[in-house]
């Protein structure tokens, strides 16, 4: 497997070998004790799976606070999506700044997302898949959120603004400003 370092510390792109042939290909997508010893010493406990129709549709972003914080290791398993971590940890050299890159089914790479960033996605195609194991269950306790489109961050999201698709819970999250300090870097 193949490490990218990103830059904003914690995050890493992880692309897996994979030997192919005239039938396709084989490859090791996830091996415990390579990734405890490679990016973070990390327990997955679920595996979630969303499914997206419609190109231009956002999901996000999100977040867990503890006790049920969320380290999340996100790859596209059909379609192409852009996928985007945003550094929420109070006292981190890159509080607020968000970094952004295109996950796909056919370059299998995945990206590690620790806790302490908010997430989000844009499918870029029609009939998404998406799939990612997180180091804590789901709690609605634990749920928050930080508004995909705050001016303040500048994600440049690479669908119109005016023709995203979201939920009505992801357009009400608030703004960076707003949000507590959750968490410590």
């Amino acid at each position: 497997m193949k490490i990218e370092r990103l830059p904003l510390a914690g995050l890493a792109m992880i692309t897996p070998t994979r030997l192919g042939d005239h039938r396709g290909y084989f490859s090791e997508i996830f091996k415990d004790g390579w990734f405890r010893e490679n990016i973070e010493d990390a327990t997955f406990v679920q595996e979630n799976e969303s499914f997206s129709a419609a190109p231009g549709t956002v999901r996000g972003l999100h977040f867990q606070i503890d006790p049920f914080a969320q380290g999340k290791l996100v790859r596209c398993i059909a379609g192409k999506i852009f996928d985007v971590a945003v550094d929420i940890r109070a006292g981190s050299p890159t509080y607020g700044q968000w970094f952004g890159t295109e996950l796909s089914m056919e370059k299998g790479e995945q990206l590690w997302i620790p806790a302490g960033f908010a997430h989000g996605f844009a499918t870029l195609v029609p009939d998404c898949i998406i799939s990612y194991k997180v180091t804590s269950p789901y709690s609605a306790v634990s749920d928050r959120g930080l508004l995909w489109n705050d001016p303040a961050i500048g994600i440049e999201w690479p669908v119109p603004i005016d023709n995203a698709i979201l939920s009505g819970k992801d357009r009400a999250q608030p703004p960076l400003a707003d949000l507590p300090p959750f968490f410590q870097y």
